[in-house]
């Protein structure tokens, strides 16, 4: 029997990894799972993998809340250790993660073929750190699973026909996850009622990225906009533990009372009842797609430019006037979101069936 050994450590990556592994049920293939612990709280992680019905881990590293350099570092010397037992026949890593770098440094290094899936993708911004784990990631895989044919073409582009790797364009397997689970949410989840949603608008916003976070002008100026947009629309902000301990930290106040971080299916129906998502998360802006709502990017630039060429997302920095513009732009705006641009469900069964071929 073949084996593979994936490594997940953030919650996207849960939700990526409930699809795949729900495609290679039956193919033979023995799945070892990684999870290194850079999301450990709760909320970001076990619930997760409770709702999802996601196997417990084989191995849990508990790695977290530590610097990019000693966070890599560590778990590039634990899941070492884990492929010296395990010898897998291959190593699965996912997105743009610190545990994704690790997994495929580990990997290579011991001369294990790397299947990176969403590879490919590229913001153009080196000052973000996905961006530095995603160009080294997909250069030493062997397996590149692209969701978009914008993936496949930034990796032609740097000339990856030219090194040992074969180049998929596979689709997206999130979107798979949110039909799949997307089923199943109104049963799973009751935050609507508890939160008094019910025939109310609201957007529904994250913000987490460095970028943001660690600027204060860029993290003002966001938080200026939700406060004035709270006066006009109900804002509903699951807050990441480390935003809300940096706005603490710079006395930064909010208009609206964050929640906690929710699990899949309440995001899901956060999702369904919200009039608009405003967002510097990759997944989410993918994910608002998948419900059919519009988004509004508190970033330069994004990954997931299909989004914004065909009117779905738009890019609004971290920038007061343009948040407030591209939020009053958007909840009036009307598309069809019936568009193909992520596989329509099928992107887990060609990973599957790509794996298979080279087993």
């Amino acid at each position: 029997m073949k084996k593979i050994v994936t490594v997940a450590g953030a919650r996207p990556q849960f939700v990526k990894v409930a699809a795949v592994s729900r495609a290679l049920q039956g193919t033979g293939i023995q799945e070892v799972l990684i999870h290194t612990g850079q999301h450990f709280d709760r909320n970001m992680s076990d619930l997760f993998f409770e709702e999802m019905e996601i196997r417990k881990p084989d191995y849990n590293l508990n790695i977290h809340s530590l610097s990019h350099g000693a966070m890599t570092g560590r778990m590039l010397e634990e899941i070492e250790k884990v492929l010296l037992v395990e010898k897998p026949d291959m190593v699965m890593v996912y997105g743009d993660t610190n545990s994704t770098l690790a997994g495929a440094l580990a990997a290579a290094k011991l001369h294990i073929p790397v299947a990176h899936v969403e590879a490919g993708l590229r913001s153009f911004n080196m000052k973000m750190p996905e961006e530095i784990n995603r160009i080294l990631t997909d250069r030493i895989s062997s397996l590149l699973f692209c969701p978009t044919q914008t993936a496949v073409d930034n990796l032609h582009r740097e000339g990856f026909e030219n090194y040992n790797c074969s180049i998929i364009k596979n689709g997206d397997v999130m979107q798979d996850a949110a039909l799949f689970y997307g089923q199943r949410s109104a049963a799973k989840s009751d935050i609507v009622r508890r939160l008094g949603l019910e025939h109310k608008d609201f957007i529904l916003c994250t913000i987490h990225r460095q970028e943001n976070t660690d600027n204060p002008e860029c993290l003002n100026a966001i938080f200026s906009a939700l406060n004035q947009m709270q006066k006009e629309v109900q804002i509903v902000f699951p807050m990441h533990p480390r935003t809300r301990g940096i706005l603490n930290e710079k006395n930064i106040s909010t208009a609206f009372t964050p929640i906690d971080p929710v699990g899949y299916f309440d995001m899901i129906e956060l999702l369904r009842h919200c009039r608009l998502v405003m967002t510097d998360s990759g997944g989410l802006q993918k994910e608002a797609f998948f419900f059919g709502k519009h988004c509004v990017t508190a970033r330069d630039e994004t990954e997931w430019t299909e989004l914004v060429d065909h009117g779905f997302n738009i890019l609004a920095g971290a920038d007061y006037d343009k948040l407030r513009y591209g939020v009053e732009m958007m909840m009036q705006k009307e598309s069809n979101f019936e568009i193909d641009l992520y596989g329509n469900g099928k992107a887990s069964q060609v990973v599957a069936n790509e794996l298979l071929k080279r087993f």
